[in-house]
């Protein structure tokens, strides 16, 4: 194993630029720094490790962290990854690159890479029958990977391009599909797609999505409008739709508090309260830092993690509600805790 051996500065509560009103605040912030771009970061609640994607000069690699201190607790190298899951009752690891590397979660060893079609980006683990969902905007839009031995039990076409998913645990799964500004449904068993819940006018390029498995609710983040959309799972009807920030790019459910969230390339984090499966309610608009687009929630202690870095201003303007950037900062890369 691979140490990450970059120095982690950890800075608590007395960051004011990112602190504000309301319950939720930036507690911690990490300096973890490191060059290469980042995209999805993944709490192993189970395991207690944060899995963060990075690429650049020095490789590709999975940077791994102490997920209750933020501490480096090692590294997967030689992955390059859009994001990673771990299976707790086999202790496998996956991440989706191309190849897909099949890690020991304990000691982050690679146990093998397994050839896969597409282009993979988005990952999902479901503990329905213990299988990893790779997605894919290209064909196929989904490649599924039995996590005890690592070998592909079949492919989905999800008829567009995937983005984030949520399990029930019970044998059915929901994919985001950006470009058709919809939902799909999918049999966990058949691997098939059962319905497909149309948004159209109402969740455009839906980015993240979160489910109240209990009470069957899905919670969509949408860029346009940048709204959240919160539809019935078995029905597909809209309940409602709330506003978030800009540049929604992840999306996440809390059972333990009943909220949801949306992380926003603006530079916040969205709060949305279920009072009860018919009320619903904006409960926080959290300041974070632009381009922190991608979070990840500790269930145990209630947290939510987001990554982000510093950026130099792009060479020129974007088109009007599109986004362009500049060079990332050498070693501005950092991890935010966002708690009560």
């Amino acid at each position: 194993m691979k140490r990450f051996v970059s120095a982690a500065v950890i800075v608590l509560s007395a960051c004011a630029a990112f602190a504000q009103e309301g319950s939720y605040k930036v507690v911690k912030t990490v300096k973890a720094g490191g060059d290469g771009g980042y995209d999805y970061v993944y709490a192993d609640v189970d395991g207690r490790r944060l899995y963060i994607p990075r690429s650049g000069q020095t490789g590709p690699r999975i940077t791994v962290f102490n997920l209750d201190t933020l501490e480096p607790a090692g590294e997967i190298p030689n992955a390059n990854a859009h994001g990673a899951a771990v299976d707790p009752k086999s202790h496998h690891g996956f991440v989706s690159s191309k190849p897909v590397v099949m890690f020991d979660s304990s000691t982050l060893a690679t146990i093998k890479t397994i050839e896969v079609k597409g282009n993979p980006d988005g990952i999902m683990f479901d503990p329905f029958n213990q299988r990893v969902w790779i997605f894919s905007h290209s064909a196929p839009n989904a490649t599924v990977i039995d996590t005890k031995d690592g070998s592909i039990v079949g492919t989905v076409d999800l008829g567009g391009a995937p983005e984030q998913a949520a399990t029930d645990g019970h044998g059915r799964i929901w994919v985001d599909i950006e470009n058709k500004d919809s939902i799909a449904e999918v049999d966990a068993k058949t691997l098939s797609v059962t319905k497909r819940f149309d948004l159209t006018g109402k969740c455009g390029g839906p980015g993240g999505l979160g489910l109240d498995a209990k009470n069957h609710i899905l919670f969509a983040t949408c860029h346009e409008p940048a709204t959240m959309a919160i539809v019935n799972a078995d029905s597909g009807k809209v309940i409602t739709s709330l506003p978030i920030g800009s540049g929604t790019d992840g999306g996440g459910f809390n059972p333990n508090t009943m909220e949801a969230f949306s992380s926003n390339g603006e530079g916040t984090l969205s709060v949305i309260k279920e009072n009860s499966p018919t009320d619903f309610v904006v409960e926080q608009t959290v300041k974070t830092m632009p381009r922190a687009r991608t979070m990840t929630v500790d269930t145990k202690t209630n947290q939510v993690i987001l990554i982000g870095a510093e950026f130099t201003p792009p060479p020129t303007p974007p088109p009007p509600g599109s986004y362009a950037r500049g060079k990332m900062v050498p070693g501005s890369f950092v991890i935010l805790e966002v708690g009560k």
